[in-house]
């Protein structure tokens, strides 16, 4: 275990504390690190993460491969810095006074940036980097329940449970839509396809039960699942227990 600061968290916060430092050699850098970053998130939109390589991106910034490490150390770095910032771009919106709507624009924040970057939800075996993306992010979250009763780490937990579904419905979507552009087959188009042969191979078998609502859902969603529906209808029961869970608070206090 080190005891050294991690350099990264400089570059998070594009620290600089002024002392002079050694002079680079070769030329002068034409680009700064938020265009490095900014690059790096064009591509994981496009290609996803596993697409992004600090070749690919070094080629579509036009340096030398070896040139991209003078501005980040290496794609580990990258992908913090890409995270980051992705979370930190967005302007946060104004709370607005009841709860129950705080929470839920908490939610459906969340849920429009991993839509908006669903290579956020291929991110994984990082550390919980603090940077001013987060960390403004994760202050106006906390702002929603701030004084609603709940003790600090209910505060922090009720954040978790409101991104962590949301981010869940994400993933779900964004899986949906993968095998779509795998197959150039729709979820409907599937099971136009495969109707007559569902029939055939589940004959002598009852099922009333998923016959009835998997009818059902399937007329409404026009597919096997509708990620948006779930969206909504689990995020309702989820405010319906934590509106109660202050309430009880609030009349336990009385």
């Amino acid at each position: 275990m080190s005891d050294h600061p991690d350099p990264v968290l400089r570059l998070l916060w594009r620290y600089d504390d002024g002392a002079p430092s050694a002079p680079r050699r070769g030329r002068k850098q034409r680009l700064s690190v938020d265009d490095v970053v900014d690059a790096g998130i064009r591509i994981a939109d496009r290609d996803g993460l596993p697409g992004l390589s600090m070749r690919l991106l070094a080629t579509e910034l036009g340096l030398g491969a070896m040139s991209l490490y003078t501005y980040v150390p290496g794609r580990d770095e990258l992908v913090v810095l890409m995270v980051d910032r992705a979370l930190g771009r967005r302007e946060l919106p104004e709370m607005p006074d009841d709860l129950r709507d705080r929470m839920a624009l908490v939610a459906r924040f969340h849920y429009e940036e991993c839509r908006q970057h669903p290579w956020l939800l291929e991110v994984s075996g990082l550390r919980a980097w603090v940077g001013p993306g987060a960390s403004d992010l994760y202050e106006w979250q906390l702002s929603a329940v701030e004084g609603a009763g709940l003790d600090d780490i209910e505060m922090d937990q009720t954040v978790a449970l409101l991104i962590g579904f949301a981010g869940n419905v994400a993933r779900a979507q964004e899986a949906i839509r993968a095998e779509e552009r795998a197959s150039g087959m729709t979820q409907a188009d599937w099971w136009a396809a495969n109707a007559d042969e569902l029939g055939v191979v589940m004959a002598g078998r009852e099922y009333p039960l998923a016959g009835r609502v998997g009818a059902a859902a399937g007329e409404a969603y026009q597919a096997a699942t509708d990620p948006a529906r779930e969206m909504e209808f689990g995020l309702a029961r989820i405010l319906d227990g934590l509106v109660a869970h202050v309430e009880h608070k609030r009349g336990a206090r009385a």
